[in-house]
């Protein structure tokens, strides 16, 4: 009896010295403490995001900890700028020095945006603020009144997308307003629409508008359509 005692208290004495395992240590601090490098040769592939966790290290106590993947899908930023508006009624444009002449911004408001937070838009001069720098998918469309449309291919109408960075207005992109030379007419389809990447920094700010020796003065802006959408693709 008296050796089973003993026994019992040899091993409960001995239970700490085997709660933390270390390698090239000598004094681990987690039940598995490595002091080194560590290889696995075989990993299976997982297909598909939900259903598995991340292995991650903290830079300070070199802990790892399992993170749920959408954690860094969300901590990259990635879609950060997502924005959506479209104007139906009430079209006009809008006069902004910065720019050439050829070209004047419609006048879109926050309140008009589908999708997006409104403090990503200024009222003012009816632009996109960028939020973060990276690549942007932009996409903008613009139908002039319905159906064809006489003398639109004269003096160089159609759409464009501006920036402004530091002060300075530029014009990143257009599209002409496509039509048909015909021996009576020159008859001009209506719609035009811009949809590219464009790499933008923070604080760019972004506009869409008309372009053309005389910017069209919008007469039968009752029956136009303007939308545009901008969401980050990557940064």
């Amino acid at each position: 009896m008296k050796t089973k005692l003993y026994s019992l208290i040899l091993a409960c004495a001995a239970l700490p010295l085997f709660s933390q395992v270390g390698i090239n240590t000598t004094t681990p601090t987690a039940t598995l403490d490595i002091n080194g490098n560590m290889r696995v040769r075989n990993t299976p592939t997982a297909t598909t995001v939900p259903g598995y966790q991340l292995l991650v290290q903290d830079n300070a106590g070199t802990e790892v900890f399992a993170m749920d993947p959408q954690l860094l899908i969300g901590a990259s930023n990635v879609n950060s700028g997502m924005f959506a508006a479209k104007k139906i009624t009430g079209i006009s444009l809008v006069n902004v020095t910065l720019f050439p002449a050829d070209f004047k911004p419609v006048n879109f408001q926050a309140v008009e945006r589908t999708i997006g937070s409104a403090s990503m838009f200024s009222d003012s001069d009816g632009s996109f603020i960028v939020p973060s720098t990276g690549v942007y998918m932009v996409g903008y469309s613009f139908r002039y009144g319905t159906g064809l449309q006489a003398n639109l291919l004269v003096n160089g109408y159609g759409i464009g997308i501006a920036r402004t960075r530091n002060g300075v207005g530029t014009i990143i992109d257009t599209r002409p307003f496509s039509g048909l030379d015909l021996l009576v007419a020159k008859l001009t389809m209506s719609d035009a629409s811009i949809n590219s990447l464009y790499s933008f920094q923070n604080g760019d700010k972004i506009s869409f508008g008309l372009t053309g020796n005389n910017v069209l003065d919008l007469s039968i802006a009752g029956s136009s359509v303007a939308s545009f959408y901008i969401y980050k693709v990557s940064n």
